[in-house]
């Protein structure tokens, strides 16, 4: 997977169809990488996302030097950087020659391309699991709200600390966490705070499905598992679950149905439900096809 790796993140597959994804540091590349796994593999069926660092997910930003803006771990919110510069700028200017609307623009062009490389896991035909250990701070918590699944390892701290830096969360965080865990109250709670929360506590309320026991390389272990599983499945059923799960999340009953109903009008043909009848009744594992037949651009 040395095609897919890059200086800040690496890939690997540790198991036919799974890839495993070690953040460093990422900024804009994470978004790209999945965009290029989704466009430029044909037979991946699922991915962990954990941490290249043994002892933590993410650190975030370092609150204690915001001005010198220490940049240690890969999670820092560079956003806040490139608005400190447009602010800076704005305020060296000539009053006369800057307009609020504009420079509101300015932001805007920072902010977006952030927004689309961290939810890049949500546009993936493919499950997308989790992994997190030690400290998952801020920018942290926007990255695993946009995964499908999250296992956490008993050692895990979730912060939501956005405010502490003085803005609130724009990653995500706030649009997803309360659809995720369906409690308004705490997730506010959590947001104005900054409070820390165990792994024990984010399993109470929906945000991760499994807290394993041990760190890193237990959580790893336990999500690789979970991934192997899924890939014996049908992809088409699984991407189609993906779709329609995360349609049915931003609408109504009666809008997911019809939205379903067209969906499998179409995937209803594939050659896959023969398949599975026949691998499950011969007790063997299924033969699909890859999931995208862009092969001659395959990388894997």
């Amino acid at each position: 997977m040395n095609n897919l790796s890059s200086k800040w993140i690496q890939v690997s597959e540790p198991f036919p169809h799974v890839l495993l994804v070690e953040l460093a540091r990422f900024w804009k590349a994470y978004g790209a990488l999945f965009d290029a796994i989704s466009e430029e593999t044909s037979d991946v069926r699922a991915v962990v996302l954990s941490s290249a660092f043994p002892d933590i997910f993410s650190a975030g930003l370092d609150c204690a030097s915001v001005t010198s803006f220490n940049l240690s771990d890969y999670s820092t919110l560079f956003t806040v950087l490139e608005a400190g510069e447009i602010a800076k700028a704005t305020a060296d200017a000539d009053p006369e020659s800057t307009d609020a609307a504009r420079i509101a623009l300015d932001f805007r062009k920072q902010i977006k391309p952030f927004q689309e490389a961290i939810t890049a896991p949500e546009r993936c035909l493919f499950p997308v699991i989790a992994a997190v250990h030690g400290m998952v701070v801020g920018l942290g918590v926007d990255i695993i709200s946009a995964c499908d699944i999250r296992y956490a390892a008993s050692n895990t701290r979730f912060t939501i600390k956005e405010i502490d830096i003085g803005l609130a969360a724009d990653m995500g965080t706030l649009a997803y966490l309360p659809k995720i865990t369906g409690n308004m109250s705490f997730i506010r709670e959590m947001a104005y705070t900054t409070q820390w929360f165990p792994a024990s506590k984010a399993e109470q309320i929906g945000l991760v499905s499994k807290v394993v026991e041990g760190g890193k390389e237990e959580v790893d272990a336990a999500a690789l598992e979970l991934a192997q599983i899924i890939v014996t499945k049908s992809p088409i059923a699984v991407t189609g679950t993906k779709r329609l799960l995360s349609h049915a999340r931003d609408h109504s009953v009666a809008e997911n149905l019809e939205y379903t109903s067209l969906w499998n009008s179409a995937m209803l043909q594939t050659k896959d439900m023969m398949e599975t009848l026949v691998s499950t009744k011969a007790k063997r594992p299924g033969k699909f096809l890859p999931l995208n037949f862009n092969f001659g651009k395959s990388k894997l």
